[in-house]
C-alpha cells in the first residue's frame, strides 16, 4: 500500500477481490512515494477495510456474481447487526455488522426497506452459504467511475484541499483522495505561499476551494492525479465570460497585476483578467510595462473596452491619472521658450522632456530640421542624451498630444516681441533680455550672425539676472557656445542674432 499526507495517513488499496483484515494489516507500506493517492475515505463513518469474512467456502458455488463486482440491489430487511439486500438475480446478500459499526447514525438511518442501492460483492458464497456485500466499497467504486468520466470529458471538478505531503496537495474527490503534484499547482496559489518546507507552503491552503482536472486514473495502482493549472485556463475564461456580462465601459475596479508582456500588463479584476495596453499604463513615455509596474502590484483601473465576441476586456490605468497635457495647454503656447532635457535620439530628430507642475512630464520632438541652421546628418552631431537646453515651442497639437520643439528658432527674430513681453510679465520664469556682445563660435571659428537692429537679444540668451533685477551678459567662458555638444544655432546670449 502507499502513504500520503507526509506519511502519516495510511493508504488502503481496495481491490475488487476480498481482503481480510489480517491481509490488510500485513500489506507493505511506502511512506516515500509522492504520488500516492488514498482511495479510502477519511470520514468517521468510513470503512477502511472490506467486511471481515474469514470463513472458507465448503465448495465452489456459482451464484452469478464475482468478487469485486459492482451490482444493484434493494433492501429487504434491516437489523442492528446486518442489512439484507436482494440482488437482481433474486439472490440475497448481507452487509455485515463489521461494516455497520463504522457508520454514523445518519448513514444507518438511510437504510430503509425498499431502498435501492449499489453494493460490491466481497464474497459470493461463504461457508454459511451467504453472499457478503459492502456498501462502502460501492461508494468508492462509484467515485472511481466518476473520476474516469471526468478524465474522459475533461470537465472541471470543484473541491477543497484536504491535506498535503512532501510532493504536493491532497484534494478530495468524493470519498477518494486525489494527488495534486507541486508542478500542477496554479501560479497564483504558489505566489501566495511562502516557506521552504511543505508545512510552511501548504498548511495555509487546507480547506481552500480548488478547481482541478483529472489527468490520470489508475484503479489498480490506486492513483488519481489532478491538475489545477490545466483547469485554471478554462476557469479564467468562464469567469471572464461571466464578468463581461456584468462590466460596463467606464466602470472602475481594483485589480492585481498578474503578468507583464511586451505589449502590456494583464490585471486580475475579480477572477478574470483584462489587458492594460502599454500605451494605457501611464502618460509618461515607456517602452515596456516593467518600467511602471510589477507583478503582484495593486492598481486601480478603468474599463475602456469590452469585446464579448472575443471575450476580451480592455483596461486603462492612465485614464484615472491627471493628464499632463491639461497643464501643457494652460501653461504653454506656440512661440514660448521652455527648458527641456534630451531623452532619446532617433534618425529623424531628438525627443526632449519638459516638466509641468506636479512633476508631470511631457515630451516633445525636435525634428532634425530644427536642430541647426546647417544640415545635420544625425541628431547626435548636435545634441546628446541628458543635455538640458532652452527650446522654442513651434507646434502644439492638443488633439494628437504632440509638441513640436526647436533649437534653431530659439534666437529667431520672429519671436522677439513675444519674448520681451513674456519676459516682463514673468520675470521669474525667463530673464529680461539685454543686448549681448558679439562673440566667435569656437566650433566654427567664425563670427555668428549679427544681432537684429534693435540691439537686444532674445530671452534664450545666456544672460544672468543680478539681485537688482538687471540682466548682465553672461561670461563667454560659461556660454554653451564653448561646449562641444551645443549646436551653433542653440548658442545663448554671447552670440549675436
Amino acid at each position: 500500500m502507499e502513504q500520503s499526507e507526509l506519511g502519516k495517513t495510511e493508504e488502503h488499496n481496495h481491490s475488487s477481490a476480498e481482503l481480510s483484515e489480517q491481509a490488510m494489516a500485513d500489506a507493505p507500506q511506502s511512506a516515500d512515494e509522492p504520488v500516492a493517492v488514498d482511495a479510502a475515505p477519511a470520514t468517521e463513518d468510513s470503512t477502511p477495510n472490506p467486511p471481515a469474512d474469514n470463513s472458507t467456502p465448503a465448495a465452489v458455488v456459482d451464484v452469478g456474481y464475482k468478487r469485486g463486482e459492482l451490482v444493484d440491489g434493494v433492501i429487504v430487511s434491516t437489523s442492528p447487526t446486518s442489512i439484507t439486500i436482494q440482488l437482481a438475480n433474486g439472490r440475497e446478500g448481507i452487509i455485515p455488522n463489521s461494516e455497520l459499526e463504522r457508520m454514523d447514525v445518519k448513514r444507518l438511518e438511510d437504510f430503509v426497506v425498499g431502498k435501492p442501492l449499489k453494493v460490491v460483492v466481497v464474497n459470493p458464497y461463504n461457508r454459511q452459504g451467504q453472499t457478503i456485500l459492502s456498501y462502502t466499497l460501492a461508494l468508492e467504486e462509484l467515485d472511481w467511475l466518476e473520476a474516469a468520466s471526468y478524465q474522459a470529458s475533461k470537465e472541471i471538478y470543484h473541491s477543497k484541499i484536504s491535506g498535503y505531503n512532501k510532493g504536493g496537495l491532497i484534494v478530495r474527490f468524493g470519498r477518494l483522495r486525489g494527488f495534486l503534484p507541486h508542478s500542477q499547482i496554479s501560479e497564483t496559489r504558489l505566489a501566495a505561499s511562502e516557506g521552504e518546507t511543505p508545512e510552511q507552503r501548504y498548511t495555509q491552503m487546507i480547506n481552500q476551494p480548488i478547481s482541478v482536472k483529472v489527468m490520470e486514473v489508475d484503479r489498480d495502482r490506486n492513483r488519481l492525479i489532478l491538475s489545477e493549472r490545466a483547469a485554471m485556463r478554462e476557469v479564467r475564461q468562464q469567469r471572464k465570460s461571466s464578468l463581461i456580462n456584468e462590466l460596463k465601459v467606464g466602470e472602475e475596479r481594483e485589480g492585481t497585476v498578474v503578468s507583464l508582456e511586451n505589449f502590456g500588463a494583464f490585471v486580475d479584476i475579480g477572477g478574470a483578467e483584462g489587458l492594460v495596453h502599454v500605451t494605457e499604463i501611464t502618460h509618461k513615455h515607456i517602452t515596456h510595462p516593467n518600467q511602471a509596474l510589477k507583478v503582484g502590484q495593486k492598481v486601480r483601473v478603468r474599463v475602456i473596452n469590452i469585446d464579448s465576441a472575443k471575450n476580451r476586456i480592455g483596461l486603462s490605468i492612465k485614464a484615472l491619472e491627471s493628464d499632463p497635457w491639461d497643464e501643457v495647454v494652460a501653461r504653454y503656447q506656440r512661440g514660448m521658450l521652455v527648458r527641456g532635457t534630451i531623452t532619446k535620439l532617433t534618425k529623424f530628430g531628438a525627443f526632449a522632456r519638459i516638466e509641468g507642475d506636479d512633476d508631470q512630464e511631457v515630451e516633445g520632438l525636435i525634428h532634425i530640421s530644427e536642430l541647426s541652421d546647417e544640415r545635420v546628418e544625425h541628431p547626435s552631431a548636435v545634441v546628446k542624451r541628458g543635455d538640458v537646453l532652452t527650446l522654442r515651442v513651434i507646434k502644439l497639437d492638443v488633439a494628437e498630444k504632440r509638441l513640436g520643439l526647436s533649437i534653431k528658432q530659439v534666437n529667431s527674430a520672429e519671436f522677439l516681441d513675444e519674448d520681451l513681453a513674456f519676459a516682463f510679465e514673468h520675470p521669474d520664469r525667463v530673464a529680461i533680455p539685454t543686448p549681448a556682445p558679439t562673440t566667435t563660435s569656437k566650433r566654427e571659428g567664425a563670427p555668428l550672425k549679427s544681432a537684429p537692429a534693435s540691439g537686444v537679444s532674445t530671452p534664450a540668451s545666456g544672460v544672468s539676472t543680478s539681485a537688482s533685477g538687471v540682466s548682465t551678459p553672461a561670461n563667454e567662458e560659461n556660454t554653451p557656445a564653448n561646449e562641444e555638444n551645443t549646436p551653433p544655432a542653440a548658442a545663448n546670449g554671447s552670440e549675436e542674432n
